[in-house]
C-alpha cells in the first residue's frame, strides 16, 4: 500500500470518528473559494491520471475531500461555460451562447454581456453580507456596465477575456489589459506573472475579510488559449510537458498556497474549496493537454469537451478520500452555494442548477438531481444524457459545429461501461433512444435549438455605445 493510500485510511478513519458529521450545517457562514481553470483538460491532473504533470497539492484535495468523476460544465467553450457558473443556468437560458457576431465567445470591445438583471452567486451571497471576489478571468462582457463590480463582486482583478484574443485574425484589438475594479492598470498584461500574481490577489483577500464570510472565484488565466501557454520564471522549463505543463504546475502551486493560507488563518473547517475547469483542453499540434479517457477535446460535446475533472474539499464536512459518478454541473453552485450560506436562490425565475449538498455530503442514497443533461453547442442541440446513457443526436446540416464529424445519425453510448464512446449501441436500445429523444424535445421547447427560440429564454444585455479597455492617459 503507497503512503498516498495510507493517508487517505487515516484521514477517512479519523472522518468517521469526528463528531462534525458531513450532512450538519454548519456553526456560521461557510467561506467558498472556486478555483476555476482555463481549458484544463479532464486528464492534466495527477488524481484524475495525468503522468505528466506534478500536482501533489490538487491530489492531497483529492485525498482530503471528494473527487466528482462525472461533472459538467455547460459548454465547451469559456463564455458560456462562465456564464453558466454565474448564474446556475444554461448558457441559452441567458443568451450568452453565442456572441453578437455569432461566434463561440464574446470578442474585446463588444456590445454584448451577462445581462446586469441576471442574479449571480455573487449577488445571491451578498444576501448574507459576504465579501466578494472575482481574481482572474471575467469574458461575460468588458464594458462598465458590464463587468463583474456590475454583478455583486466587490472586488475585481483580473483580465476581461481570453489572454489569446489579442493573437487572433489581425484585427485591430486593445492589447490585453489587466484590470483592478473598473481601471485598467496594464496593458499589455504580463501573461507570465498572471497566475503568481493572482494568487497573492487572493491571499491578500481572504486575509482582508477578516471574520467576515467570504466567495473568491479564482479565475486562473491558463492554461488558457495560446498555444504556448504561460508561466513565471521559476516554474519554466520545469515540467515534462513543455510550457504547457509548467502552467499546471504552477497552477498546483497556487492551490497550495491558498490551501496554506485558510489553515493559517484558522479557517479550514469553515471553508468549502472546489476545483475545476472552464471546459476541456483544445487540441494542438503537438498536443499539450489531456482528456485523458474521455473522447474528443475542448471546444466540442464530447465528453472531452464538457466533462471536466472536479475535487471539492470541507474538512469535517466532506467525506475525505471519497468519489461520486453522479452528473453534477457547475450549474449547481449557486443553489447549493445559496443553501449553505442560508441565503436564497432566485424564485423568480427559472434556474437549471439544483442543491447538490446532498451528494457532495455523502448522505446516505443522494443521486443526481438531473434527469437529463445537454450538451449545446452555440445554438444547436447536440446530445443528452440520462443516467449513464448518452445520445447523440441526428443533425441535418452539412456542418456540425463542435462536433468534430459528420454526425448525421443518432448515436447511443453507455458511459458507464464505454467511458471513451467508442460502440454505438443504439440499435440495440431503441427505447432508451426514444426516452433521450423525448428529453431533446422538452429542451427544445425550453431553451431552443438551432433556428428555434425556447419559450423560457432571458435576453444578454447588448450596450449602446463600447470603447476599448486601455490604460487612462496620463
Amino acid at each position: 500500500m503507497n503512503v498516498r493510500k495510507i493517508l487517505s485510511l487515516i484521514i477517512a478513519l479519523s472522518w468517521f470518528s469526528s463528531p462534525l458529521l458531513a450532512a450538519s450545517p454548519s456553526p456560521r457562514q461557510p467561506n467558498f473559494i472556486v478555483i476555476f481553470c482555463d481549458n484544463l483538460g479532464y486528464g492534466d491532473i495527477g488524481c484524475f491520471g495525468s503522468t505528466k504533470h506534478r500536482t501533489p497539492h490538487i491530489d492531497n484535495m483529492a485525498v482530503e475531500g471528494i473527487r466528482l468523476t462525472d461533472f459538467y460544465v455547460a459548454s465547451g467553450v469559456c463564455t458560456p461555460s462562465r456564464a453558466s457558473l454565474m448564474t446556475g443556468c444554461y448558457p441559452r437560458r441567458v443568451n450568452m451562447h453565442i456572441s453578437d457576431t455569432g461566434g463561440s465567445v464574446l470578442q474585446p470591445v463588444s456590445p454584448k454581456g451577462l445581462h446586469p438583471d441576471e442574479i449571480t452567486i455573487a449577488e445571491v451571497l451578498k444576501q448574507k453580507d459576504y465579501s466578494t471576489a472575482l481574481i482572474g478571468k471575467w469574458h461575460l462582457g468588458d464594458q462598465p456596465e458590464l463587468l463583474p463590480t456590475r454583478q455583486g463582486f466587490d472586488y475585481y482583478y483580473g483580465i476581461p477575456y481570453s489572454d489569446d484574443m489579442t493573437q487572433r485574425s489581425g484585427k485591430p484589438w486593445p492589447a490585453l489589459p489587466l484590470m483592478k475594479n473598473e481601471q485598467v492598470i496594464e496593458a499589455p498584461a504580463n501573461r507570465d506573472t498572471l497566475t503568481k500574481r493572482y494568487t497573492e490577489e487572493s491571499i491578500r483577500f481572504i486575509k482582508s475579510c477578516g471574520d467576515k464570510p467570504f466567495f473568491l472565484l479564482l479565475s486562473h488565466a491558463m492554461p488558457g488559449s495560446t498555444q504556448q501557454p504561460y508561466a513565471s520564471a521559476a516554474f519554466q522549463g520545469k515540467s515534462a510537458n513543455g510550457k504547457y505543463g509548467d502552467s499546471v504546475e504552477e497552477i498546483d502551486w497556487s492551490t497550495g498556497q491558498i490551501l496554506s493560507a485558510i489553515k493559517e488563518l484558522g479557517l479550514d473547517e469553515n471553508t468549502l474549496i472546489m476545483w475545476t475547469s472552464d471546459n476541456g483542453a483544445p487540441r494542438r499540434n503537438p498536443e499539450q493537454g489531456s482528456s485523458g479517457p474521455l473522447r474528443g477535446w475542448g471546444y466540442s460535446t464530447f465528453e472531452g469537451g464538457m466533462r471536466v475533472p472536479c475535487i471539492v474539499r470541507w474538512p469535517g464536512r466532506i467525506k475525505p478520500g471519497s468519489s461520486s459518478s453522479e452528473i453534477l454541473s457547475t450549474m449547481d453552485l449557486l443553489p447549493t452555494f445559496a443553501n449553505l450560506a442560508g441565503a436564497k436562490a432566485p424564485q423568480d425565475r427559472v434556474l437549471d442548477g439544483k442543491d447538490i449538498w446532498p451528494v457532495l455530503s455523502n448522505q446516505a442514497n443522494a443521486r443526481s438531481p438531473h434527469q437529463a443533461f445537454y450538451y449545446y453547442h452555440r445554438d444547436q442541440l447536440q446530445a443528452v444524457r440520462s443516467g449513464k446513457w448518452k445520445l447523440y443526436l441526428a443533425l441535418a446540416g452539412k456542418e456540425v459545429q463542435g462536433r468534430q464529424r459528420a454526425g448525421q445519425k443518432l448515436e447511443l453510448y453507455d458511459l458507464q461501461s464505454d467511458i471513451g464512446e467508442t460502440n454505438d449501441i443504439a440499435a440495440d436500445h431503441l427505447a432508451v433512444v426514444k426516452r433521450l429523444q423525448a428529453f431533446a424535445n422538452q429542451a427544445r421547447e425550453d431553451l431552443g435549438d438551432a433556428g428555434r427560440e425556447g419559450k423560457n429564454q432571458r435576453p444578454a444585455k447588448f450596450t449602446e455605445q463600447v470603447s476599448a479597455r486601455t490604460l487612462p492617459e496620463k
